[in-house]
Formats: structure tokens, sequence, C-alpha cells
């Protein structure tokens, strides 16, 4: 009996890391034991926990919840290790002190990375951005397909993934076409030539809007004189689509309706002119 505790003793304190000197950090079986089991223990504790918050929620709620929940555990896990470790009798000051330098310089290296993390965060507990969403950046329009705690990405109309830092939310303007609701007004510019009769081209507006699909009737279309131009009157055809997402292609439909449309109501649409004056310059010697 006394040979099979001796025997357990030499396991438990077997040396991984021996000390150079007294004070030294050291590290041996038993703390090595005493972390895995620290883990487990936290592991298990996290997930109870995490369960009885995420029995009331939908699945979109906990998949955000386990975004935020596995930073979370990071953290803890590192926290427990250090109060094992430290309260075991292991001396961590001389390795914290150490890593001192080197943990400033992953500091400043990782300062984008955690501004990324906690923009995750933010983004995820006051819902600021939500899948399914269309955002508008730098010019490129995508619906959002996944949040995750550094990046978020968004499938665009070209059929690409728009990878987006998720600092960039909070340090730059984003547009959200459907952050209220998913319908969005969207309008078509087009011009006519002077002298046109301007009710028969609102009237021959809203008749191609009515014929065409994709086109809320409610709100209903409506058509605004908005300018004399220098070559043209200048109408715009406004109107509400549920899904922003596809509108160019709306809008390429509409455009051909009324383009037919107006050749058979002989309704021109005209180009830029410009007249050019040349002035020929008097000889003074004639």
């Amino acid at each position: 009996m006394d040979l099979s505790w001796s025997k357990i003793k030499e396991f438990l304190t077997f040396q991984i890391i021996e000390a150079d000197k007294d004070g030294d950090f050291h590290l041996d079986t038993w703390h090595f034991i005493l972390a895995i089991t620290a883990i487990v223990v936290a592991s298990l504790i996290l997930r109870g926990v995490k369960k009885i918050l995420t029995r009331k929620m939908d699945e979109t709620d906990k998949l955000k919840f386990d975004s935020v929940f596995k930073f979370f555990n990071y953290l803890v896990y590192i926290i427990v290790i250090i109060i094992v470790l430290n309260s075991s009798g292991v001396d961590l000051t001389a390795i914290l002190t150490a890593s001192a330098a080197l943990f400033i310089g992953i500091g400043f290296a990782l300062q984008d990375f955690f501004k990324d993390i906690i923009a995750g965060i933010t983004i995820l507990v006051d819902k600021s951005l939500l899948v399914n969403d269309i955002i508008e950046m730098e010019g490129k329009v995508g619906r959002v397909f996944e949040i995750k705690l550094r990046t978020t990405r968004a499938l665009t109309r070209d059929d690409k993934v728009l990878v987006v830092p998720n600092h960039l939310f909070l340090t730059q303007t984003i547009y959200n076409y459907t952050q209220n609701h998913p319908k969005t007004r969207e309008n078509i510019n087009v011009g006519v030539a002077y002298g046109s009769d301007t009710e028969l081209v609102k009237a021959t507006l809203l008749e191609c809007a009515a014929k065409q699909s994709g086109l809320l009737k409610s709100p209903q279309p409506f058509v605004l004189f908005n300018n004399f131009g220098d070559s043209a009157l200048e109408f715009g055809l406004y109107f509400f689509v549920r899904d922003s997402f596809v509108d160019p292609r709306i809008k390429s439909e509409l455009r051909f309706a009324i383009d037919k449309a107006f050749r058979a109501q002989n309704i021109t649409i005209p180009f830029p002119q410009r007249d050019v004056h040349i002035f020929q310059a008097s000889n003074k010697n004639d």
C-alpha cells in the first residue's frame, strides 16, 4: 500500500517544467491535472448557464448569443487557469513580468482585432444589424447572411461575398436599406423634350408602373415634375419595392417599358445638345 502511494505521489509531483531556483516558475503533474479539471468544471458550468439563458430564445437570438458566449468562454478559461495555478503554489509573477513587453506588443498588433470583437458584440446586442438586412458600403450593395464576432459577411448583387470588419460599422457611414422595414422607395428619372404633353407623360409613366411586376401597389407609385432642365423636362417616377436587393433588374425592365410606351405615344426623349458658334476674327490689315 505504501509502495502504491509513493508511486502515486511520485507521479503527481513529476516536474513538467522545472524551476532553476526557488521562486521561479515551475509546473508539475498535479498542477497540470488541477488545471485540466478546472477547465472541465468551468466548461460544464458555462454549458449549464448557456442552456438556462437560451432556453426561451428563438434560433436567431441563440446564434447571436453563441457568438458572444464563445468569446466570454475564452476569458473564463484563462482566468480559471491563472487562479488554479496561483492557488496551487505556482508563482506566476515571474512569467507574467517577463511576458509584459510581449503582451504590450501583441496588444498593439491586435488592437484592430479587439475593436472588431467589441463592435461585433455591440452589433449583436443592440441589433443594429440583422441577418437578411440589405446594406450599402462604399458603393457596394449586399444582403447580410452571417454576423460573427470579428466580421460580417454579405452577398453582393454579383454573387460575390463582401467581408466587412465589424469596427467599420462604428467608424463609417453604412446605409441599411431594411433597418426599419423591408420595403424601400426607388425611383427612375427621365427627361422629355420641351413642348411635350406633361399630363400624358405623367399618365404614361404611371401606366408603366402599374403593369410592372415587383412594384408594390401600396404605397402607390407617383410622378414628380422635378425640373426644367437645360435640354429636357425632367420627371421622376417613384415607387416602392419589397426587395431592394433585386431593384436593378426591376428598374431595367421598367425602363424598357417606358421607352416602348413613349415611342407609342410619340413622346421624345431628347439628348443634350450644344450650339457651337464660330466667330471669324477680322483682319486689321484689310
